[in-house]
């Protein structure tokens, strides 16, 4: 393995798995942590380029704590980077529930008039340690709408439904929340809600489901891939995709994205897939 965004190693450490593959000073087996912030960015290097986002709850290893920053690999799409230290806390209890709305609060109380303690965001994760009249309460004490939570074993059907309460969502580079997301952080987001495996990048997402000749009619939840650019299909004409064209998560008639991203030098379409929704 040498795609670096999947490989838990850098010049001072490397997981323990890997020795023998790759060389490093020294071999650590890492420990688990849990993302504490509602969101939190996962740079490449320490304060540089964002490469993905990390939500409350996520699960990830834990190679070197240096200077602030954590190396981890995380548990949900292997994706290999820096944190800040101050995003991370401890394993404890497994998430129960999560957030299956664009965007929910956490109250001090089970009362909505008190100044909400955190803001949570879609595919957030919570341990639920009570039920509440109207709320759930967290094995941190905090309070969320009952709405807003599903049981972790709750799905959407369709990743296409899922990826359309990101509609208007602004554009961000590696976002992964309807504050901001890119292309395939919203594809990644739909399919995790739809309780299906995806990673994080679209070259890593063209692998996925069984490819469909171009010519096709083209279904819904199909992926269609540009170089560096991924959409899903809504029906037969339409896609879905978060664009720097519009700065936004918009809908296009798909003759029409193919003809405008060429023209912008973005080259034709690439491929598509379609997904085993059974997977």
């Amino acid at each position: 393995m040498t795609d670096r965004r999947l490989l838990p190693a850098n010049a001072r450490v490397a997981a323990a798995h890997l020795r023998g593959r790759v060389e490093a000073p020294a071999y650590v087996e890492g420990e688990p942590a849990r993302v504490a912030w509602p969101v939190a960015d996962l740079w490449r290097e320490p304060g540089r380029a964002r490469d993905r986002q990390l939500l409350l709850g996520e699960r990830v290893i834990v190679y070197e704590r240096l200077a602030g920053h954590a190396f981890v690999q995380a548990d949900k799409d292997g994706y290999v980077g820096y944190l800040d230290i101050g995003a991370l806390g401890p394993e404890g209890a497994a998430p129960t529930h999560w957030v299956a709305v664009p965007g929910s609060h956490a109250y001090p109380e089970p009362d909505i008039k008190r100044p909400e303690t955190m803001s949570l965001t879609f595919g957030a994760q919570v341990n639920v340690a009570l039920h509440q009249v109207g709320f759930f309460e967290t094995d941190g004490g905090l309070y969320i709408p009952k709405p807003h939570l599903w049981p972790l074993d709750k799905r959407f059907g369709d990743p296409v439904t899922a990826a359309q309460l990101l509609f208007g969502a602004p554009y961000l580079w590696g976002g992964n929340t309807p504050r901001g997301v890119d292309c395939s952080g919203l594809v990644q987001l739909a399919l995790h809600a739809a309780g299906m495996e995806c990673p994080a990048d679209s070259d890593q997402q063209e692998t996925l489901g069984e490819p469909v000749p171009l010519d096709a009619p083209m279904q819904r939840g199909d992926l269609v891939f540009w170089t560096g650019h991924v959409a899903l299909a809504v029906d037969a004409e339409t896609i879905l995709h978060a664009n720097a064209h519009r700065m936004a998560v918009s809908y296009e008639r798909l003759d029409k994205a193919v003809l405008r991203i060429e023209a912008q030098g973005g080259g034709p379409v690439t491929g598509r897939r379609r997904l085993d929704r059974a997977g």
